[in-house]
């Protein structure tokens, strides 16, 4: 999970914070010692994290902490404020030309970043919104590239141009280009040649691509995982080439996120996007004040909004609204909510954007398990997964067997979804009460769930 060590220790770190009524200047400095120490384990720069440090203390240690009736929150709102500044503050925009232009963005990055996936990705962004886009494949050097970016324009249903191996970047980028005005494409997206390291002749042919072609933004691709190492390459691509913003891949994996944190300081060029998963869908805009929000515990509701928006069916929803209703909930539908939650990224990546959902452990959600349940449903049959009651002993060895589990994993399989059921009545009721709707888990808290054991 993106930030997962840094966001643990500075909720550590704060936790003794919120129940004081009073703060003493060395409070405060003992907080932002260990805050500092956090942040460089997070593998963030050294020069960014004094500097941080030191804007956070000179608002911290003032008249309106110390007078404050809540002087622990007024601190972790500056750390707050202080990382979405870090960050960027606003969220960057690849603002397009006009529809009857052709926006010209250059895909720029080392070997591994992830920067072809990355193009198709984002064409499939622009393609969204109704733009006609075309993928330019200029990466001659590893055929593999060429072919990768075929198949995954064809999995997105976008063109891609090529002219093989044997051609100049310079003269398929040029090509691309006209490509894209006989075709009507109004977004052209350039994935250019990766190195294993940065070397003087791909700097070049970048900048000779760029002298040839119209590019409007030069985006450069890195792999949270790297650390420093993606500053360091961002920081080099930006004095040699001139780069407009950054796409960071593999944030999803990055439990420290010292690039992210570090990359807007250094560069001064906004982060765009982020890669949050393998799927071709899995890039999102880049919201500085929800990572601030996630990393200090305090959830990020409007990307789950967003995330369900996308992936929920919401037809399903409302036909499981009407059930809670009557407090009717089955097998089924506990396997259909199973469902909704893969495509939401799993129940561990729902809490972690839920505001109050800190007190549940990380051991409650196994979510390697998901399949094993859902066999054990499967194995039941439509009149079991319709009436709980009917479950008995001979069913359950009967349905043990089916799925190829033991005994006493159907047996807490039954035990858990008991537990769910009697919290979907406790939905249902809310809803008969307020006649407002389904109120969402966030009506709970995060009390809800502290002691339950979740089966996936």
């Amino acid at each position: 999970m993106a930030f997962e060590n840094l966001s643990d220790k500075l909720q550590s770190i704060f936790k003794s914070l919120r129940g004081k009524g009073k703060l003493s200047e060395e409070d405060v400095k003992a907080v932002l010692k260990e805050v500092k120490l956090a942040l460089l384990e997070a593998d963030v720069n050294f020069k960014i994290v004094k500097k941080f440090i030191k804007d956070i203390e000179a608002r911290a240690i003032g008249e309106e902490v110390m007078n404050s009736l809540t002087p622990g929150q007024m601190v972790i709102k500056i750390v707050n404020e202080e990382l979405v500044k870090l960050m960027g503050g606003e969220v960057a925009v690849l603002e397009l030309k006009p529809a009857n232009e052709i926006t010209v963005i250059m895909m720029a990055g080392l070997q591994g970043a992830g920067k072809t996936t990355t193009a198709a990705k984002l064409g499939a962004k622009f393609k969204k919104k109704g733009r006609k886009v075309l993928l330019a494949a200029c990466d001659i050097y590893r055929p593999a590239a060429i072919k990768q970016l075929q198949v995954n324009g064809e999995k997105l249903g976008l063109p891609v141009f090529s002219l093989g191996t044997e051609v100049s970047p310079v003269e398929i980028a040029d090509s691309a280009y006209e490509e894209a005005k006989k075709t009507g494409a109004n977004v052209l997206i350039i994935d250019t040649a990766g190195r294993l390291h940065i070397d003087e002749d791909m700097m070049t042919e970048l900048c000779n691509i760029k002298s040839r072609v119209d590019v409007d933004y030069t985006v450069l691709t890195v792999d949270a995982m790297t650390g420093q190492d993606a500053v360091n390459v961002a920081s080099m691509f930006s004095e040699k080439v001139g780069i407009d913003g950054v796409i960071v891949t593999k944030l999803d994996g990055d439990t420290r996120g010292g690039a992210a944190l570090s990359i807007r300081a250094v560069t001064q060029k906004p982060i765009f996007y982020a890669g949050m998963g393998e799927k071709l869908e899995d890039l999102q805009e880049f919201y500085p004040d929800r990572m601030a929000s996630r990393i200090l515990g305090m959830g990020d509701i409007l990307s789950l909004i967003e995330k369900a928006e996308a992936n929920i069916d919401f037809e399903k929803q409302k036909d499981m609204e009407k059930r809670l209703r009557k407090a009717e909930f089955t097998y089924d539908d506990f396997l259909d909510q199973m469902h909704q939650m893969k495509k939401l990224g799993g129940l561990s990546a729902i809490m972690n954007m839920m505001p109050g959902m800190n007190g549940i452990s990380p051991d409650d959600i196994d979510e390697s398990q998901m399949n094993r349940v859902e066999a054990i449903i499967l194995s039941m049959t439509k009149e079991e997964r319709s009436n709980p009651k009917l479950m008995n002993p001979s069913r359950k060895q009967r349905i043990a067997r089916g799925s190829g589990t033991d005994i006493s994993e159907v047996n807490r399989i039954v035990k858990q979804f008991e537990q769910m059921q009697k919290l979907m009545k406790q939905m249902g009721g809310m809803m008969n009460k307020k006649k407002k709707g389904f109120p969402g888990l966030s009506g709970f808290g995060g009390n809800a769930f502290k002691g339950m054991k979740f089966p996936f």
